[in-house]
């Protein structure tokens, strides 16, 4: 009882900070977009990030296997 009311109370804690990070207001500009420089494109690390999370599955797969 006490371990799943743990498990949570960090899940709710963590939603809600993540949810406040992100949350921030910006000033609109005369054009109606928001202020600032141009933002990053996410489109030139996909593939970076692709292959990350291969690596990762294959990593965590041998690990697994040896266990078992």
């Amino acid at each position: 009882m006490k371990n799943t009311a743990l498990k949570l109370y960090l899940t709710i804690v963590c939603l809600f900070s993540s949810v406040l990070i992100f949350a921030d207001p910006g000033d609109d500009s005369d054009t109606g977009d928001l202020e600032g420089g141009e933002p990053m494109p996410i489109n030139g690390k996909l593939i970076f990030l692709a292959l990350v999370g291969v690596v990762f599955a294959i990593y965590t797969f041998r690990k697994n296997r040896k266990l078992a």
